[in-house]
Parts: C-alpha cells; structure tokens; sequence
C-alpha cells in the first residue's frame, strides 16, 4: 500500500488522483490514473473520448503492464468503481486492500453507492477478498472474506487457442472461424504472444461479471443510474485475460465486430495499441463509442482497419 501512496501525487489528474499497487511473489508494479500520451497530447485533460474520459484507470493501468495477473493481489489508494471492479475480476486477480483513508474522500463520497451497491456484489461473484488497510495502526479489516471452497460461475470463458504463426493470413482464419462459431453475436478476437515469442489466439463475446451467469441472471442487469452495468464487453475482456494469462496482444491484430465502446477504445490506448480491425465500423453499443472512434482515428492515435 505504501508503494501506492507513494506514487498517487504524481497522478496529473486535477481533482481524483488514484494509485494502485499490483503484486504477486515475482513482482510489483504501481501506477497511477493517467492520460496516454497521445491522447494527452491530442486532447488534453478536459475533452471526453465519446462518453468516456480519456484516463486510463490506476487499476486497469497495473493489469495492462503487469507480466502475469492471475492469482495477484491490488492495493488501492480509494474504493474502486464497477468498471474497475469487472476487469479486476476479469484479470483474475484475487485479494484487493483499500487504503482507510480513500474512504474519507471526495470521490469516495460521491461514488459510494456504486461501491457498495456493484463493486463489491461484482466481487463477491467472483470471488474476491476485500480488505480495508490502516498504515498507521498496522491493522487490516475485512470488507468482504470469501470462502476457501467457494468456486464463481464461468459460463463463457474466453477462448484460448494456438497459432503456427503471427502473420494476417491466420489473423484472419481466427476472425472467420469465430464469425461462424458465433453465428452473429458480437465478439473481439485477437492475436497475441507469450515471455516466450508463442502466438495465441484469444476470442470474447460480451458477458456478465466474473462470477454471474447469463443461464441465470438477466443480461440488462445494472445499477439503477444507467451509468454502469454488470456486462464486460469483448474488448476489455480481451485486454483482461492476456494479463490474466501472461499474454500481450499484437500491436498489428486486434479485431472488434462492431465499434468497442469509449471506455474500452481508450484501454485499447492505454495498452500501447494503435490498430483496430472492425468488421462494421456503422455498428456500435451506443452513439458515443462511434464518435469516440472518429476521433481517435481523426486524431491519427487509432487506424482503423475494416475487415
């Protein structure tokens, strides 16, 4: 925790400065929310990208440099959001700590309901121990303690295959197979390598949190403001399971069906990719993911690739 302390000030973010620490035996890695450079540079701090800002999260930011995140513990500087919460979950990680004093500020104030009311059930499905960490006094208290047996629902696991090669030709065999496997659902798929140079193919359609079922749960499930709901879309469960694998996709192959959502083209950003291959660059979620599209690629930070 104290290394996440110690870096949260050098966040260049005006009002909600956040850092998060990730670590497992081998390694740890902190960061703070941030603007990617070229968004920063294009935009600056106070234009949106479609309906999303334009930082990348301080949790999602130590996932997408992190080597491997299955199994790691997060320390966090304030309460996290649903967003979060879905691609910490996504990631594989298993023990978060919250600093005491994130709870005592303004932004805790302001999103506390969606802590408690959809971080913490997003958890709690998918098994995550929730600790509050007080430095001073050397103590931690449990939000949230799972049981040593308990196992969450996975009923859409991302696809994980093998390829002889990272060339276009598979690239595309991947995108061919998976449009027929699908048979009109939306998904990503990409291409992406391990420590070792092996290519993997990964494919993600959209679903419901880590831990929730879409046999049982209704897939409109969501917080009663609209602002945030309990799917992960393809994307970012694409970005979440190659850190949770130990995987980093191909700059040149990433594909999406239909245009990934603001919050989702600004990860892609965040994770050093700069090109997006879209089977319908018509096609998206909501209006705002086809402006955020527009821009990045207006702005040259996104080329887009329609396949």
């Amino acid at each position: 925790m104290q290394a996440a302390v110690d870096v949260v000030n050098t966040s260049l973010h005006a009002t909600n400065k956040v850092a998060a620490t990730l670590f497992t035996k081998d390694y740890t890695i902190s960061k703070t929310n941030f603007w990617p450079g070229v968004i920063e540079q294009a935009f600056g701090h106070d234009i949106d990208i479609g309906s999303s800002s334009g930082t990348v999260h301080a949790e999602v930011a130590c996932i997408l440099a992190a080597s491997m995140t299955e199994g790691a513990s997060l320390c966090v500087t304030d309460p996290f959001c649903p967003n979060c919460a879905k691609n910490i979950a996504e990631a594989g990680i298993k023990t978060i700590y919250i600093d005491h004093k994130g709870f005592d500020k303004d932004f805790a104030a302001r999103r506390g309901d969606h802590f408690k009311n959809m971080s913490l059930q997003v958890c709690a499905r998918a098994g995550i121990a929730i600790y509050q960490l007080n430095r001073k006094e050397k103590t931690i208290t449990p939000i949230a303690e799972i049981s040593d047996d308990y196992k969450p629902f996975n009923d859409a696991p991302v696809v994980v295959g093998t390829v002889a090669s990272a060339s276009r030709a598979y690239f595309l065999d991947v995108i061919s197979d998976s449009r027929a496997n699908l048979a009109g659902e939306k998904f990503a798929t990409a291409l992406a390598f391990d420590a070792s140079g092996k290519v993997f193919s990964l494919c993600a359609k959209p679903h419901l949190a880590v831990g929730y079922s879409r046999c049982i749960e209704a897939p409109e499930f969501q917080d009663l403001t609209g602002k945030y709901n309990f799917i992960l879309e393809p994307v970012n469960r694409l970005l979440m399971n190659a850190a949770r694998l130990g995987l980093k996709i191909h700059a040149e192959y990433l594909y999406s069906s239909i245009v990934p959502t603001s919050r989702e083209l600004v990860n892609v950003v965040g994770a050093g990719l700069n090109k997006l291959h879209l089977g319908d660059a018509n096609s998206a979620r909501d209006p705002e993911a086809l402006s955020a599209i527009t821009q990045l690629n207006n702005a040259n930070i996104l080329t887009i690739v329609t396949v």
